[in-house]
């Protein structure tokens, strides 16, 4: 915890990014958990779709961290994920931190440890504002999905599942 700040040492890590980039908005700790969409929309009061969910992959063909910055309401289609970057895998926490510099439940799409390619879910573009980690699981900062997509140089995707239910398709996220 950085004293100073009052922020855990991998926030004040975002806080610090976020003022060198010009960014107006601090992080804030919410006072309990937001590691899930629904956590942190009912503590910031907002819906979970305004939630910007950081969800890491593994690239297959080259070991690549593949980060989809999606609406806290959607379900990612990973057909349409892998069409877009390759087949893709499971990252587990270790191979999540080692490659973003963050911990599960507190990736921030930004600032990473290594290249990682981002890529933003078209639906987070209808929300004025949206919330996105900021380094540690109670850590979150606010911003437009403007700003997102300027700050990580993302291209825009379709990721959102838009199967039926009970048709196979597998979503980011099931087991």
């Amino acid at each position: 915890m950085n004293e100073a700040s009052g922020l855990p040492e991998a926030a004040q890590r975002v806080a610090d990014l976020l003022r060198r980039i010009g960014h107006r908005e601090s992080p804030v700790l919410l006072p309990a958990t937001g590691r899930t969409a629904a956590e942190a929309a009912a503590a910031l009061g907002c819906s979970v779709a305004e939630i910007a969910k950081s969800i890491v992959f593994r690239r297959l063909s080259d070991d690549r961290a593949v980060m989809v910055v999606a609406s806290g309401a959607n379900r990612g289609d990973e057909t349409k994920l892998a069409a877009r970057v390759g087949a893709l895998g499971k990252a587990d926490a270790r191979f999540v931190r080692e490659h973003t510099g963050y911990a599960i439940g507190g990736v921030c799409p930004l600032g990473h440890a290594r290249e990682v390619i981002v890529l933003v879910d078209r639906d987070l573009l209808a929300y004025e504002t949206i919330w996105a980690a900021a380094g540690h699981p109670h850590a979150v900062f606010r911003l437009s999905p403007r700003e997102l997509l300027e700050m990580t140089g993302a291209p825009v995707v379709d990721i959102a599942v838009t199967a039926t239910p009970h048709s196979g398709v597998r979503s980011v996220g099931e087991s």
